[in-house]
């Protein structure tokens, strides 16, 4: 027996930030806590923002890799501003903080007791505060997810799993995207595309999964180029909105190899990397790892791509830009010893569709140094 429900309501258009006080009233809310980050505060957005809300509270201190501590410090302004709804505003890290803070509005701290590694979905109720997800790049389709990804108090990367995490609304307006930097684009285009792959080759049975994680494979790989080349080519930009809703919708049926890994390599606090690049950069060893148990799913991969899938998304990564190691980017023989050990405990390595240990992480980090 499989259960399939999807997911949650997800307004989609250009132009529907507009909408944004309906959708708060709609909430039965009056005073928001938005969380973003201060790279969307100098853009001005979030001043647009707090035009269309009047009276709302600003957390803009999300870091990179949202940690507990921004957790409980967005939670104290929650609670001095006599808030009742949140706000995500800005990529993953702003979004799955949002969702952290929207956590503990109704249930104590400290998070680390809801990771799904420490047997916290089930400690995780309905009664809290409602949200509202606006995402402003098209990667971790976070919006539409029902993980938080947070690095806890005793510096673990841990995944907070529960449909309640789900947004109350997705509002996704590909106008917030436009003029995005080609870097950005191109990182958080490819945590977009790796979402639809992983899914893809989870063995859980979820067929309508796999067929939305396939047709944002599809939209991602023919847009991401069109994307980093004209920030306002209002196309690409659609379909790379597109493309991070549908591999979120999609992962509901699991990840795999890749995320198992890069969790805990965007834990590093020293090296502090951007999850969408680590992605890129292990996907070609983790499809290579995954090809003697996905079947005739390679060839189906190979017939969307035109090549061999492991070649075609390294052709890709470097076309875009994306580094050519985990050695370019920091990433130490001892960081990969540890990491290695950390993927085994991670939520997305049960679902990989390869069973890996110890030694095949370790392969696989080495394979992407």
């Amino acid at each position: 027996m499989a259960l399939i429900s999807y997911l949650t309501r997800i307004e989609f258009g250009e132009g529907e930030i507009a909408r944004l006080p309906d959708f708060v009233a709609e909430l039965g809310a009056s005073r928001p806590l938005v969380c973003t980050d201060r790279g969307l505060l100098a853009t001005g957005l979030v001043d647009r923002i707090r035009d269309l809300l009047g009276p709302a509270a600003i957390f803009e201190d999300t870091p990179a890799n949202p940690t507990e501590d921004a957790v409980m410090a967005a939670l104290e302004v929650y609670r001095r501003e006599d808030c009742d709804c949140v706000i995500g505003l800005g990529g993953g890290s702003s979004l799955d903080l949002a969702k952290g803070v929207r956590l503990l509005t109704g249930h104590a701290p400290p998070l680390g007791q809801y990771a799904a590694v420490n047997g916290g979905v089930a400690r995780i109720h309905g009664r809290i505060a409602p949200m509202i997800a606006i995402p402003t790049t098209s990667g971790t389709g976070s919006e539409v997810g029902r993980a938080a990804v947070l690095i806890t108090a005793d510096g673990r990367k841990l995944g907070i799993l529960s449909p309640h995490n789900l947004p109350s609304i997705a509002l996704c307006d590909p106008e917030l995207t436009y003029g995005l930097p080609a870097g950005l684009t191109a990182a958080t285009g490819m945590d977009a595309i790796s979402h639809c792959l992983e899914t893809f080759m989870a063995p859980a049975f979820n067929p309508p999964a796999e067929a939305i994680a396939l047709h944002g494979l599809d939209r991602g790989l023919s847009a991401l180029k069109h994307a980093i080349a004209d920030g306002s080519d209002i196309a690409a930009r659609r379909d790379m909105m597109i493309c991070a809703l549908e591999g979120a919708m999609a992962f509901q049926k699991g990840l795999g190899a890749v995320h198992a890994l890069t969790h805990p390599l965007g834990a590093i606090r020293e090296l502090n990397l951007h999850h969408g690049t680590l992605n890129a950069v292990l996907m070609p060893a983790v499809l290579r790892f995954n090809r003697e148990s996905i079947g005739p799913k390679w060839q189906v991969l190979r017939d969307r791509m035109g090549a061999e899938p492991d070649a075609h998304i390294a052709d890709l990564n470097a076309a875009i830009g994306m580094p050519s190691s985990l050695a370019e980017m920091g990433v130490t023989e001892p960081m990969m010893e540890r990491v290695a050990s950390a993927a085994l405990e991670d939520h997305c390595h049960a679902t990989n569709p390869r069973q890996a240990t110890r030694e095949d992480y370790l392969e696989i980090l080495r394979a992407s140094a």
